[in-house]
């Protein structure tokens, strides 16, 4: 029985994958037919854009033109791949590993499926051969690992990134020759050389570029600039601190009121103690002074009395 199921699973495997790929070589095909009608529609609006002066909108639009292009040229490739599978079917299906010679192929295939959803047909190749040789294959040509064979010209073709300013000056001088336009491309050659600044890095990048060409001069400006301000900031700090202690006495009108009566308080006691004090004083001199004028008052009754007179004896 098991031989069986393997003769049946063969031929299963053989015909999917026939019937596969070559409903993805034709739909290649049909693809490539379209998009040819798509780009020379897009290098002949660009060449109207170049012809009007309106190079910023062409350089946008180049951009999009390159990434079609790299897409057919892909697709291209990947038609050559599917037929060649194609054509080794029987022997795929003989043996229980990937051939050596097919490798490249089949990875690549398997590399360009979820990247060319255009073509659904190369994601059922995918599984086919995924259900054949296992996870770990799929997997070591989906994540480009060193043993992977994945085609270089479809990584590059297929690749998100933005292309560069050269191939999209190249790209724009070719559709000027194409359509015989006398276009002067020293202003979009200066606008590809020009160096963008990095706007995710924000305000750092710039600060770092400053303090690298910042003078010795300015260094020493800066620093006089910044002890300045630091004692600046001294002067004020003290008055700020005053405002901030009247806010937090007015936010805490209870605690202060009831500090004020304390402080009030111990200062009526310290001023009543000092005038009993100068009221004691006071009277012991008062005292005094009764005492005095008393004692002077006897003095003077005592010097003013009158002398005896002698009724008894005349001489």
């Amino acid at each position: 029985m098991s031989l069986l199921n393997q003769l049946f699973n063969r031929g299963i495997f053989g015909a999917k994958c026939k019937t596969c790929l070559n409903l993805a070589i034709s739909r290649i095909k049909l693809l490539q037919n379209k998009r040819d009608m798509q780009l020379k529609h897009m290098k002949k609006e660009i060449a109207q854009f170049l012809q009007a002066g309106q190079e910023p909108i062409a350089r946008i639009r180049v951009e999009h033109v390159v990434r079609e292009l790299n897409l057919w040229a892909a697709y291209e490739i990947l038609e050559l791949f599917c037929e060649f599978v194609l054509a080794r079917v029987p022997v795929l299906e003989t043996q229980k590993e990937c051939p050596r010679e097919l490798r490249e192929a089949i990875s690549s295939i398997i590399f360009a499926a979820p990247r060319c959803s255009e073509v659904p047909d190369l994601l059922q190749i995918r599984n086919l051969f995924g259900s054949k040789y296992g996870k770990e294959f799929i997997m070591s040509a989906s994540e480009l690992r060193p043993d992977s064979g994945v085609n270089r010209t479809i990584i590059e073709k297929l690749s998100p990134s933005a292309p560069s300013g050269e191939v999209k000056l190249k790209l724009l001088k070719e559709i000027a020759q194409e359509y015989n336009l006398n276009w002067d491309s020293s202003a979009t050659e200066a606008e590809f050389r020009k160096s963008h600044e990095d706007l995710l890095g924000g305000s750092k990048e710039i600060s770092r570029k400053a303090a690298v060409t910042e003078s010795p001069l300015s260094k020493k400006n800066s620093f006089k600039s910044s002890t300045a301000t630091t004692s600046s900031e001294s002067e004020i700090l003290p008055a700020e601190t005053e405002q901030r202690l009247r806010q937090l006495q007015a936010q805490t009108p209870a605690a202060s009121n009831v500090k004020i009566s304390a402080s009030e308080d111990s200062e009526r006691d310290q001023t009543s103690s000092e005038v009993m004090k100068i009221a004691q004083a006071a009277i012991a001199s008062a005292e005094r002074a009764t005492a005095s004028a008393r004692a002077a008052a006897q003095l003077v009754n005592l010097s003013y009395l009158p002398f005896p007179s002698n009724t008894e004896g005349k001489p």
